[in-house]
Order: C-alpha cells, then structure tokens, then sequence
C-alpha cells in the first residue's frame, strides 16, 4: 500500500514545473509504482497558452478548479472545462489549453509516465521507461 500527499512531494523530484513556465505537475503516482498509470495534479497558469500532443499517452484529465477554454486543434472545436468536467484524450488529439484562471486538474496518463518528462517542440511526451 502506498500513502503519500501532494504536501509530501512539494519540491521534490516528482514535482515537475515545464521550461514553458506555463503549468506545473505534481506527479504523485508513476510509472516505477508498477500500477499500468500515472496520476497527477496538474495546474496551467492563468492566462497562458499551452498546446499539447500525447502521441505516446493517452490522457484523463479531471478538473477540479478554475477555468478554462480546450481546443481540439485537429477540428477547430472549443470547449469550455470548468469543475467537474473531464476530458479525455483517447485519439491522441492534438490540443491547446488556454487558462482564463489558474486551472488546476488531476490528471491519468497510460503508458504510465516516469516524471521526467516535459512537452518538446510538437507539445509531445516522449516515451520514457524506468529501468529493471
């Protein structure tokens, strides 16, 4: 059993801040846990843009604070996501997130990630494994 909070990981190597400077992610479970997942605390500043395209990952993201505007960069279409709405990334869409307020969300990522990652210049994860 594992029991750990996000307090416990608060500057850490689990807590991941991008070279964008636009969001920061505590990552609390990952991919060296051995539980086909990761789960993180994901919070985008406000008024910042930040595109995103998981080709490696697929995504759940639960927003549980703050506000807003998605973007399916593939369609056009646009959403508005505030508390208690989720989306979920399962066609590996490419997409923006453009905070109106700090947003911050809890997100699951399959293939689980390592915690070392960060967005390279196509907004994509690259897929990392742990060793042994």
């Amino acid at each position: 059993m594992i029991v750990r909070s996000f307090q416990d990981i608060e500057n850490t190597d689990r807590h991941v801040k991008s070279a964008s400077g636009t969001w920061e992610s505590k990552r609390i479970v990952l991919a060296k846990e051995n539980v086909g997942f990761s789960l993180h605390e994901t919070v985008l500043y406000a008024g910042t843009e930040t595109s995103m395209w998981y080709a490696n990952h697929i995504e759940a993201v639960l927003c549980v604070e703050g506000e807003a505007e998605l973007t399916n960069d593939d369609t056009g279409e646009t959403h508005w996501i505030a508390p208690g709405t989720m989306y979920l990334l399962n066609g590996h869409e490419k997409h923006t997130l453009r905070p109106k307020t700090d947003f911050r969300c809890v997100c699951v990522f399959n293939p689980p990630v390592t915690g070392r990652e960060d967005h390279d210049e196509n907004g994509v994860y690259p897929l990392l494994t742990e060793e042994g």
